[in-house]
């Protein structure tokens, strides 16, 4: 693999810079044996000094997270169904499993529960080991139930403790790649500040701790550490060895922790290809990276009961297409310019077309429908037609699933990250571009360029992964803001890789004639210290008042309605409602649900939308039969839902379910010309007047400012 020819030295100055002479290493004196001992005290005290930075910084992210979430809900104080309550949305379903394991009998018990589970889906029992990512809990609460800490910490301290910690290697992975790509542990110090100080848009792990991407992240972090290094030149075997085992490891857990791991793992195998194509990586080790991550994904889908949507994700099909398409074009690296274009264009159809035969072949074998509702969503996301498909237009009105909001990028100016960035990746780009078209143009092009001596432009393995990563994982979180926090994170490292690298300032300062490597080091150090300096001066004083701010959590009708629950209904009823809600009645209460917010699923998605009838336009013998149909004896409407005002018109959820039956919206405003008025007002409305025709079916239980239970008749 070349990816760009080395460059001849002319002058004995930048000989005695960059290589050691063949004196020097022929007649070795006393002197020289002095200073290479010396130089090796000194990368032994820097690696100490800096390892012991990296792990400081590491802890102290962990405690002022943490912090940070006492102060915000004063955790230690508040009830225990209060602490349940704060895990929002799908938080509070994933942190149920944890409870279930902790409270079941057996560690047995509690997997075969979960195995067999029948009060997550209402009429149906599934699997929770296959739908969902739910390992990590399992794997705590057997860590919990065998270490003799249950007398000193509660389940949900262990739990929450373990995710803050999680921090702590989230921000050591960053400043080791930061290091690896720099050579110098301020660069890590930088990266590391930088995520601290930009925590709004870097992590959100202080209040949704149970999500997912808390715990993925990190693993994730540490995988592209690990590939960082493995892209360095002259490893020896055993360092090698050990460096694929931990990328491994790190991409096997970080696809186990998250469900949305075959689209990440997708972007990156794409960042592979490109930089293949172009010739700047090793072959070798690109193709040892397709086959791990195809080997994680794997043996995820095997520990997950053999999840036919991760058989059938693009990643799996693209990656077996990529090695096929290898195998069969193996001069895809020799030729002139003209020559080497052709057989990329060729490779670059060959792997599309066989990614989608493949993909479409795995999916007719498995009927696989899964995930039909994402590119529902992208397609209409990208403007490729309007859709009335209920769950596709579910996420398109959600603003995490919207275009990343422009003050984003004043936050990340105010610490002087976006401009750093943005800099640094003009140069990189530039030079990747550079070095693609001189990796393509064969030998008399470089010949060419190597006679402008002094703009000689160089890029490293490393770096060029970690570019293209930022550029791709850039586009992700502009397009979907819920995806910024893989960008940003990684921003930081970038950045502080530019700021504190050799090269980017040796290429500055050759192409403005000013090179010496004096300046060159002078300004490596200078420039991230007076940054450092900036940050700590600015935003120092707003991190200490944040940390002296006290809050405390409030939400007595959610409260009072989960233990009305509790106290008034058996252990077997039955409750439909919103996701979001029910996932806390799960967690607080045990009972069984209808449907729940984990979404990737058709039959549950169908489910929900059967459900959500009660907030729309149907008449109570419909909504009754339907909901007898999934066994419910309650149902909880919610007025935040009924008269929702978050949204605009045409995203309510009520303007969702008014559109895909067919419905005119309420309110003023236009509506599609076949749309028609329905027969019947909003049922959520018209059930709270008590008529006879809704009173025989529904009779109301409880009630309160914000909730409306009614109990099902059971008719014969």
């Amino acid at each position: 693999m070349t990816t760009v020819r080395q460059r001849r030295i002319g002058k004995g100055a930048e000989v005695a810079e960059e290589q050691p002479s063949e004196e020097k290493n022929a007649k070795p004196d006393g002197r020289i044996l002095s200073d290479h001992t010396g130089g090796k005290l000194w990368n032994i005290l820097s690696i100490t000094v800096g390892g012991i930075v990296a792990i400081s910084l590491g802890l102290l992210t962990s405690v002022y997270v943490a912090t940070l979430h006492e102060n915000d809900l004063w955790f230690s104080n508040i009830k225990e169904v209060e602490r349940e309550i704060s895990f929002r949305t799908e938080c509070g379903l994933y942190y149920s499993y944890y409870k279930q394991m902790i409270q079941a009998a057996s560690i047995q018990q509690g997997l075969h529960g979960l195995v067999y589970d029948n009060k997550t889906e209402s009429v149906r029992t599934i699997n929770i080991l296959e739908r969902m990512n739910v390992y990590q809990e399992v794997f705590l609460s057997i860590l919990y139930r065998i270490l003799p800490i249950q007398q000193y910490l509660e389940p949900v301290y262990f739990y929450i403790y373990t995710l803050f910690g999680l921090q702590a290697v989230y921000v050591i992975a960053l400043y080791v790649t930061s290091w690896l790509l720099s050579g110098t542990w301020l660069s890590g110090l930088l990266a590391a500040c930088w995520y601290i100080t930009n925590r709004i848009d870097t992590t959100r792990v202080e209040f949704t701790i149970p999500l997912r991407e808390n715990w993925a992240l990190p693993f994730f972090a540490v995988q592209i550490a690990a590939i960082t290094y493995l892209l360095r030149t002259h490893l020896q075997p055993i360092q090698e060895r050990l460096t694929l085992m931990a990328v491994f490891i790190s991409t096997f857990l970080f696809s186990l922790t998250w469900q949305f791991n075959q689209f990440m793992m997708l972007i990156q195998a794409l960042a592979l290809f490109i930089l293949d194509c172009f010739d700047m990586l090793p072959t070798a080790k690109v193709m040892w990276l397709y086959i791990i991550q195809i080997s994680g994904l794997l043996l995820v889908c095997v520990l997950q009961f053999f999840n036919s949507m991760i058989l059938g994700s693009l990643f799996i099909s693209f990656n077996a297409s990529v090695l096929i398409a290898r195998t069969i074009q193996k001069n895809l690296k020799k030729g002139g310019l003209l020559n080497r274009l052709g057989k990329l264009i060729l490779h670059v159809l060959l792997v599309l077309c066989l990614t989608l035969l493949i993909n479409k072949f795995i999916k007719k074998i498995l009927n696989l429908e899964s995930d039909e509702h994402i590119f529902k969503f992208l397609k209409a996301k990208f403007g490729f037609g309007a859709t009335r498909d209920f769950d596709a237009n579910l996420y398109l009105c959600e603003e995490a699933f919207g275009l990343l909001p422009l003050n984003t990028f004043s936050r990340l100016s105010d610490t002087l990250l976006f401009y750093v960035y943005v800099f640094v990746l003009f140069l990189m780009t530039v030079a990747a571009v550079i070095v693609a078209f001189r990796n393509l143009s064969g030998s008399n092009q470089v010949q060419f360029m190597e006679k402008m001596e002094e703009c000689t432009i160089t890029l490293k393995p490393d770096a060029a992964y970690n570019l293209i990563h930022t550029v791709l994982f850039g586009c992700l979180a502009l397009s979907t803001m819920r995806m910024k926090y893989l960008w940003t994170s990684h921003m930081c490292v970038f950045a502080s890789f530019g700021l504190c690298s050799t090269e980017v300032w040796k290429l500055i300062l050759k192409c403005i004639h000013l090179y010496t490597s004096q300046r060159t080091h002078l300004i490596k150090y200078s420039m991230p210290i007076i940054t450092l300096l900036y940050i700590s001066y600015k935003f120092w004083p707003g991190i200490m008042d944040e940390l002296s701010e006290l809050r405390e959590f409030y939400d007595p009708d959610t409260v009072e309605l989960m233990y009305w629950i509790k106290s008034n209904t058996p252990n077997t009823a039955v409750f439909a409602g919103s996701m979001q809600l029910l996932a806390g009645v799960k967690l607080c209460t045990g009972r069984t649900l209808t449907n729940h917010p984990h979404y990737e699923d058709k039959n549950l998605r169908e489910r929900t939308k059967q459900i959500y009838q009660i907030y729309a336009k149907r008449s109570p013998e419909d909504v009754y039969r339907i909901l007898r149909s999934f066994g419910t004896d309650y149902v909880i409407l919610e007025d935040s839902i009924c008269y929702e005002r978050r949204h605009s018109r045409g995203c309510r959820l009520r303007d969702l379910l008014d559109i895909a039956n067919g419905h005119i919206m309420d309110g003023l405003g236009e509506n599609e010309p076949d749309l028609k008025p329905s027969l019947y007002p909003r049922f959520c409305e018209e059930i709270k007047k008590n008529l006879p025709s809704y009173t025989t079916h529904f009779t109301r239980v409880f009630q309160n400012k914000t909730f409306h239970v009614y109990k099902l008749a059971k008719h014969k």
